[in-house]
């Protein structure tokens, strides 16, 4: 392989090509620090010229490849596996604003493009890039599109695939696709844009993006609102569609649980309430007429919620800060969940319609066969979307129970499919569950994915271990 790595050095400059164990450590192991694998080297390219030569050089050597953004995801997507063989792709140098025009309200972006400034930059031209997630200050781009990432306003404006009008994609045979147009319609046969958006890098490399821009709101309102039950949720998310429509861009249903959690390992986060209850909704208002327009909406929504019984409690933030502090107990539920300790985790998808269903049946089957597990609910209750999580009971050791997360992960997802779901909402399949999605998923749909897999990618060099097997 040294022809291969002296090739490579040439084609994106000898001290972008990363072959010493330490320089390639962080490039390795997962976000969760689970899982650590090999590489015959880490790679960084600046353009994508340079992305479409290591492809070609991989394709002419066999060098199977694993692109890399910014290494935040759950399912093991974007690391290598322990064979050595792989080299891991990374966009991070791959950061230029190509173009941005507010008429059009479209921004062209790099792959490595990390969320948060392209969040910066469209609001520093008073528009709005609507994705939004906990890792944004780290995320590519990228990733988001590899992946399809959902987040907390997809009740509004959709996922990654609904944020994106136009593609740069370099090809397994190091071909590079131009399709960069910020067209809303453009109905010239098949939607390759789509095919590569979700695909976590097995069927090509994007590399650059046309982004959708929105109008900055007027005002984002923001309320957390206690309940009693999964049903109650539901129901307040029934009567705020029907009062504030399209105004109503994120509905988050968290336990109290989470929140004792939150507070247990990060006490500078004051819980809200000064009785607990079972279930809190976080939801936020944009709109675009003013702040005293939102504020009566919200205000109407809450007293006619409390007076149909179906909150206990409401805060509204009356600042910034208030808003953030409120958004700040759901974004820390992760991190305080792994502060906690060892733990299960799930991204389940049901019908918005039966998640008070699912919650009951899988809970009490849960604790029916592993007594005292503790369970994390959390999550985008507006799109159907949960972070069902499971640490164990508070005496048993983290190991021994998670030597049980295949049976766990079975009762979970045995139930996602009984109410119609998806075992797998925003985080992707990865390496994690590729082998779990083949008791889900039909035979037909499997066949389709590997025969896309084998005709755009027949050397099985893109990715390999991810999403399908070949």
């Amino acid at each position: 392989m040294s022809e291969f790595l002296d090739r490579c050095r040439e084609a994106v400059g000898a001290e972008h090509v990363l072959t010493d164990p330490a320089d390639m450590a962080g490039y390795l192991t997962d976000w969760r620090r689970r899982f650590t694998g090999k590489a015959l080297a880490v790679v960084r390219p600046a353009d994508t010229a340079q992305v479409a030569a290591i492809v070609k050089l991989c394709a002419a050597h066999r060098v199977p490849i694993v692109p890399q953004g910014g290494n935040t995801g759950l399912v093991l997507g974007s690391v290598p596996d322990q064979s050595g063989t792989a080299i891991v792709l990374s966009l991070a140098r791959m950061r230029r604003i190509r173009a941005l025009d507010t008429i059009n309200n479209t921004m062209t972006v790099e792959a490595g493009c990390v969320l948060e400034l392209v969040q910066n930059a469209a609001a520093e031209v008073g528009r709005l890039f609507p994705l939004s997630l906990a890792a944004e200050g780290s995320c590519t781009i990228g990733g988001n599109l590899a992946t399809n990432a959902g987040g907390t306003a997809v009740l509004r404006y959709g996922n990654a695939r609904d944020l994106c009008l136009g593609l740069e994609v370099v090809t397994p045979q190091g071909e590079i696709l131009e399709s960069l147009r910020g067209l809303r319609k453009d109905n010239t046969g098949y939607d390759l844009r789509s095919l590569f958006i979700g695909a976590e890098g097995t069927l090509g490399i994007i590399t650059a993006a046309v982004l959708k821009l929105f109008p900055q709101p007027a005002a984002q309102l923001t309320a957390l609102a206690a309940l009693q039950t999964p049903d109650d949720a539901l129901a307040l998310l029934d009567l705020a569609q029907k009062r504030c429509g399209a105004a109503l861009t994120a509905f988050e249903l968290m336990s109290d649980f989470c929140l004792q959690l939150v507070h247990k390992h990060f006490p500078q986060l004051r819980l809200p309430f000064p009785d607990a209850y079972p279930q809190y909704v976080l939801l936020e208002l944009s709109d675009s007429e003013s702040e005293e327009h939102a504020n009566g909406v919200l205000e109407a929504l809450i007293g006619d919620a409390l007076e149909q019984g179906l909150i206990q409690d409401a805060i509204v933030a009356g600042s910034l800060a208030q808003s953030k502090a409120l958004w700040s107990l759901r974004e820390h539920i992760p991190l305080a969940q792994a502060e906690e300790g060892k733990n299960i985790k799930h991204d389940i998808s049901v019908p918005i319609s039966r998640i008070a269903d699912y919650l009951r049946a899988t809970d009490a089957l849960l604790h029916a066969q592993f007594p005292g597990c503790r369970l994390v609910t959390f999550g985008h209750l507006g799109d159907g979307n949960l972070h069902y999580n499971v640490s164990p009971p508070e005496h048993e050791s983290p190991d021994a129970f998670i030597a049980r997360q295949d049976a766990i992960n079975h009762v979970v997802h045995d139930s996602v499919a009984a109410f119609g779901g998806s075992i797998s909402a925003e985080h992707g399949l990865g390496a994690l569950k590729i082998d779990e999605v083949i008791r889900y998923k039909s035979p037909i749909e499997l066949e389709l994915m590997r025969t896309l897999k084998h005709a755009l990618d027949p050397l099985d060099i893109m990715n390999p271990g991810k999403v399908v097997r070949a």
